[in-house]
């Protein structure tokens, strides 16, 4: 679904370098709806991505990401340097040059359809959001959802938008035919903090109550606790309250990382540090100046701090897909089905 009337030149002189290069670009569009945000329509060559695999057992995942770029526009966000690839930054333009890929549910269903496709688990929301605001007008999800489930290909969601309530009928029924995941990242429990460090993101409040929605359908959602922020969201105040609204929910299961800060998103962050927090800045420049984890002595620390909190709120953790940065499928994925002949 489409604005009409909205459409801006996207050949404007100096605008937009990398896009106007790409042959599937089919317009731009800014609506007062969203102000401040271009969102570029393509027409989508593919629509499963494969993920290089961290270990030899796991040769690589598949993902699906119906956008690029993303209005939640966190500070922390891992995935802001893919914006590079079409000479966008990976900053202001990642949170305001969104890449819609209007027709991604259909190519969807051709590479399903391939007799080659073995039904292997899909992770969406595992580089940027599917749920973000603009689906609310695009309607991607319903399309994706219906073509995995006809399919038979189990899959799992991770989202920060509120908007996953839209589809809990849609994914009741689809978990009828395939195993199905629902992840929901939550960072932040101090409301100032959150709309300071993700302005884009609905409320830490409206987030729970979305997670509690999906358990009241039968979903058994994974809390994604990341990532924590060291000084900000670490200390024993913030956890503990952080797992007493999550158990609140119905939810049993968490995950929990601290901040990860690669190169294009830790200039970005140490930005908005700087901006909001500037006592911290030496801080954080001593404790990633060896790279882009946090130290192992901090994360040894942090789990140790955790451990007891989680036991105390009845919570446990869950299990990260090690590919794709998703919530890993507890349930094994349908074997494939043999295809039928076509004469």
């Amino acid at each position: 679904m489409r604005w009409s009337g909205q459409a801006v030149a996207a050949e404007q002189a100096g605008a937009l370098p990398g896009l106007v290069k790409l042959s599937n670009l089919v317009r731009s569009v800014q609506t007062p709806e969203f102000a401040g945000i271009t969102f570029h329509e393509v027409l989508a060559k593919s629509a499963i991505n494969r993920v290089p695999g961290a270990v030899k057992a796991l040769p690589f995942g598949h993902t699906i990401n119906p956008y690029r770029g993303c209005s939640h526009a966190c500070a922390y966000c891992f995935a802001r340097p893919t914006h590079e690839f079409l000479e966008l930054d990976a900053g202001r333009d990642f949170d305001s040059q969104i890449i819609v890929k209007i027709n991604v549910a259909e190519v969807l269903r051709k590479e399903l359809r391939r007799p080659s496709w073995e039904r292997v688990p899909i992770a969406l929301g595992t580089n940027t959001d599917p749920y973000q605001r603009a689906e609310g007008r695009y309607r991607l999800m319903p399309g994706i959802i219906e073509a995995l489930a006809e399919s038979g290909t189990p899959f799992s969601i991770l989202t920060k938008g509120t908007l996953l309530k839209r589809d809990l009928p849609s994914l009741v029924r689809a978990r009828e035919r395939v195993p199905i995941e629902l992840a929901m990242s939550i960072a932040v429990y101090d409301d100032d903090l959150q709309q300071s460090v993700e302005p884009g993101t609905p409320t830490t409040k409206a987030r729970l109550a979305t997670v509690r929605a999906a358990q009241e359908a039968g979903f058994e959602v994974t809390v994604f606790l990341m990532p924590i922020l060291p000084w900000l969201t670490d200390s024993v105040a913030h956890l503990d309250r952080a797992f007493g609204m999550i158990a609140e929910t119905g939810a049993t299961r968490v995950l929990h990382n601290a901040l990860y800060l690669k190169p294009g998103v830790k200039e970005w962050f140490l930005l908005w540090l700087e901006r909001e927090h500037p006592q911290l800045v030496p801080k954080y420049r001593e404790l990633y100046a060896r790279g882009a984890y946090a130290p192992k002595d901090y994360r040894a620390w942090l789990r140790a701090r955790i451990q007891p909190l989680l036991r105390k709120h009845g919570l446990q953790l869950g299990r990260e897909d090690p590919v794709t940065g998703g919530v890993a499928m507890r349930e094994a994925a349908a074997p494939p089905q043999p295809q039928p002949t076509l004469f």
